[in-house]
């Protein structure tokens, strides 16, 4: 506690603090009585030399403290101050006891007298080592306050300057003096000066020094925002008390806008960056268009919005506009760090927008504003955001790729934030071009993609196929929209006798020519199975035909001259496929395999089982026999044709996914249409890594009551019996208004059979959406439709069956062939009756 100051007269009386100059320079004193002999020994002398008073008192001081070599000249001097003398000089001492001098003291000695009159002297001793300290203290000091290129001040405890180096005087204004007394806040904005003021306050409590604190303010006369980077730390008095906080401030204004200015390429740098590594990983217009915004908002910008072309989300070229106006945009996107709806004033885009645009609507710019000018030029334009508006500016940047303007996205900062700069613009069309790149990639492949789902989905059967005999149930699922389209196909086909050709396959590969190398595989198929072949031939065919496709131009027609096609090709005429034909009237089924998954059979009450039918190679290997597998099929009996899209994906192996499907098949007594949907709901089919066709067949054989099958004798009279067999059958089955064309057509086919077949003669009739009928006999040759010439009595015969049937044709059977004709049932569809011109054609 300091000591309570006295008054005297008006003068204040008190001890000197610690840490005065007192205590710097250590003044120390002591007597020499009229003997010459030390007689008074004052502490600071004690301290000074390092000796008691109780050692030194009666000692010649001479003798005690000076040199050997001096001493008679001290001596001479002691004498001369005893006979009332004053001297000052600079006098080395030593410490009884040791030879060596310890230091130099600068002595100042004046005459004194004893109470009785005799001459004494009093001895003022200051240790020049520590005056040269403070000379040396004082130098450097002055040197900091008075040369330092950096701002310097003192504060004492009262937080107020005690004293300013002249290079703060010239940023501040004034002379160095001037500014004795201020505080900080006379220098700096209220906030900063606070934040100042509690630094100093606590530098100043705990002597824990402060560095680099950023401070920002301003000089007088200039408005421009200044940094400084400030450090403190306390200040210690002589006695270790503290007597106030130095600050130094150092100008880092062109240090931070540098520092700002690389933080901001780094920021570009690593937006960039970052875009190039998000943006474009979707070929969908509207996900790309959001990935853009993630990127841009918040660290770009604070609202964000992507408007596209209407035409381009339709499949249409990016129109330029019409007269007076632009063309129609979509908003595909919008993102805000402030708000998650646009804004109401001018949804974030200035004066482009006199009403906010919600995501989805479709708009027009008006053709002045700054965002239609942009779509126009080809350039960013800058807007201001309006009195009142949360946004500040806007860049409406148009969206070009392949010199193509596909849209226009905004980027908005809103009243606060640091307004858009030159690099700033320069980045926004950077990512706004990466961005439009993607969009017109993810737009052409949309196109791609479409035509090809429609050629894929165009040569898929139509409807709900039906088939003689059988019930049929299908399913087809198309690969996720990001993915390419596949090569999977199934098909239907009917054969002549009521019999059914089931065809699934699967083409390797993805994409458009997947699809088409699927639509060529599919109609020679169905050309192959026109011809009525056995299955294994329909796929010997079908592997050269897949075998030639993709060759050179000329080479399809040579097996040798099939050159090696690329791995594209190869593998997208690669394919996978199952030819099954089935006859109604036996119910029995024959499979031929090339390289597909077998089918699965579920029989009334039973487990599904594979089909162990011959996988064989796949259609454009070559080299391999495909191999039949004849199975009779019960009544009620489930077959089911698939593609591994089924059962096989990248989170299980196939044997597991068939496994799953045969569980899925337990109750196969269900309808059709349930048994699908029961299959695709209980599997995982929404994987979306491929394809999936699914084709279900339930056994329906025709009953016996349907059918009407006879053998004749190869003898004219069977022509007559023939007719009378197929009148009395149509009129079992209630169909005489056939009877007469019947009759007619069956005379052409048995006359024709007696004439140019060979062996037994058979007759078949068969009832069921349609009317067949069969004439079979042992020759080999196959009938030849021609036109007879006008002095020809015959040939006309096969023109007469092609005019009043539906349809006609032969077909090789394992004894002969068979040839037949078709009529539409009286309740059905019927083709209209020949023209009076068509018949006399044939004549």
């Amino acid at each position: 506690m300091s000591e309570i100051p006295e008054t005297a007269n008006g003068v204040m009386w008190q001890s000197s603090p610690p840490g005065s100059i007192y205590d710097y320079i250590r003044v120390a004193s002591f007597s020499i009585g009229p003997d010459g002999l030390v007689d008074q020994w004052s502490l600071r002398a004690a301290d000074l030399f390092g000796i008691p008073a109780e050692d030194v008192r009666g000692l010649d001081p001479v003798e005690a403290f000076m040199p050997a070599e001096l001493r008679p000249r001290g001596h001479r001097k002691v004498a001369e101050i005893l006979d009332g003398k004053e001297w000052t000089g600079l006098v080395p001492f030593r410490i009884p006891g040791e030879n060596a001098v310890r230091g130099l003291a600068e002595v100042y000695v004046m005459p004194t007298e004893t109470e009785h009159g005799e001459r004494a002297a009093l001895c003022i001793v200051v240790d020049v080592r520590a005056l040269r300290r403070i000379e040396t203290d004082l130098a450097a000091a002055q040197a900091i306050f008075g040369q330092s290129p950096f701002g310097f001040l003192l504060f004492g405890t009262d937080l107020r300057v005690q004293r300013a180096n002249q290079r703060f005087a010239t940023v501040f204004g004034g002379s160095a003096d001037d500014h004795r007394g201020r505080t900080v806040h006379d220098y700096l904005p209220h906030a900063e000066a606070e934040r100042m003021a509690d630094a100093l306050r606590r530098v100043l409590e705990t002597g824990e020094s402060v560095t680099d604190l950023q401070i920002v303010g301003a000089v007088p006369g200039s408005g421009e925002r200044r940094h400084w980077a400030v450090n403190l730390y306390r200040v210690h008095g002589g006695a270790g008390r503290p007597i106030g906080v130095a600050g130094l401030g150092i100008d880092v204004t062109r240090r931070h806008n540098a520092a700002r200015e690389a933080a901001s390429a780094r920021r570009n740098l690593a937006l960039l960056n970052e875009a190039g590594a998000r943006i474009g990983n979707s070929l969908d217009l509207e996900t790309t268009a959001r990935e853009l915004l993630d990127v841009a908002v918040p660290g770009f910008c604070d609202l964000a919005s992507v408007d596209l072309y209407q035409g381009l989300l339709t499949g249409d070229e990016a129109p330029p506009g019409q007269a007076g106006r632009t063309a129609e945009l979509r908003r595909v996107a919008f993102a805000s760090a402030v708000s998650d709806a646009p804004l109401v004033s001018d949804s974030g885009s200035g004066c482009c927008e006199p009403a906010p645009t919600h995501v989805g609507a479709v708009h027009r710019y008006p053709f002045n504003s700054p965002c239609a000018q942009a779509l126009r030029t080809r350039r960013p334009k800058s807007v201001q955001g309006a009195d009142g508006s949360l946004v500040q500016s806007t860049l409406a940047v148009p969206m070009v790729a392949h010199d193509t303007v596909v849209g226009l996205v905004q980027f908005s900062r809103t009243k606060g934030s640091e307004p858009f700069g030159e690099r700033d613009r320069a980045l926004a069309v950077e990512l706004a071009s990466r961005a439009a790149v993607c969009i017109d990639n993810a737009r052409l492949y949309r196109r791609e993609h479409e035509r090809a789902l429609i050629l894929q989905r165009s040569l898929l059967p139509p409807g709900d196929p039906e088939a003689a005999g059988l019930d049929i149930a299908c399913r087809y699922l198309p690969g996720n929209a990001a993915t390419e389209v596949g090569g999977d196909w199934f098909d239907v086909i009917d054969l002549p006798g009521h019999r059914t050709a089931l065809v699934v396959g699967d083409v390797m590969g993805r994409g458009l020519r997947a699809a088409v190398a699927m639509g060529e595989l599919r109609t020679a198929v169905r050309t192959l199975a026109q011809l009525d072949l056995e299955p294994a031939e329909v796929l010997s065919h079908l592997d050269e035909i897949a075998r030639g496709l993709g060759a050179p131009i000329g080479a399809q027609s040579s097996r040798a001259a099939h050159k090696p096609r690329g791995p594209e090709l190869s593998e997208v005429y690669l394919a996978t496929c199952v030819y099954a034909v089935y006859d109604a009237v036996t119910r029995r089924c024959t499979f031929a395999n090339a390289g597909h998954l077998p089918p699965v059979l579920v029989e009334p009450g039973e487990e599904a089982l594979l089909l162990d039918v011959p996988p064989g190679m796949p259609l454009g290997v070559g080299g391999e026999p495909f191999e039949e597998v004849e199975v009779d099929l019960p009544e009620g009996a489930l077959l089911a044709l698939y593609t591994d899209g089924l059962v096989e994906s990248r989170s299980h192996p196939l044997d597991e996914g068939l496994q799953a499907f045969r569980r899925a098949l337990t109750d196969a007594g269900r309808p059709l249409e349930d048994v699908c949907d029961h299959v695709l709901n209980t599997l995982d089919t929404r994987h979306g890594q491929d394809d999936i066709a699914l084709l279900m067949a339930r056994i329906r054989g025709l009953p016996a009551e349907s059918v009407g099958d006879w053998r004749l004798p190869r003898e004219p009279r069977s022509v007559g019996r023939a007719r009378e067999l197929a009148r009395d059958r149509l009129t079992a089955w209630d169909l005489e208004p056939l009877v007469d064309t019947v009759e007619l057509l069956v005379s052409e086919l048995v006359t024709n059979a007696l004439r140019y077949g060979e062996g037994e003669i058979r007759l078949r009739l068969l009832r069921d959406r349609t009317l067949v009928c069969e004439v079979w006999d042992a020759g080999l040759v196959q009938p030849r439709r021609r036109r007879a010439r006008d002095t020809d009595e015959g040939g006309r015969g096969l023109q007469l069956v092609g005019l009043l049937s539906a349809g006609w044709g032969s077909r090789r059977t394992p004894r002969g062939k068979t040839v037949w004709f078709e009529l539409a049932l009286p309740d059905g569809e019927r083709g209209g009756e020949p023209s009076v011109e068509q018949l006399l054609s044939m004549f």
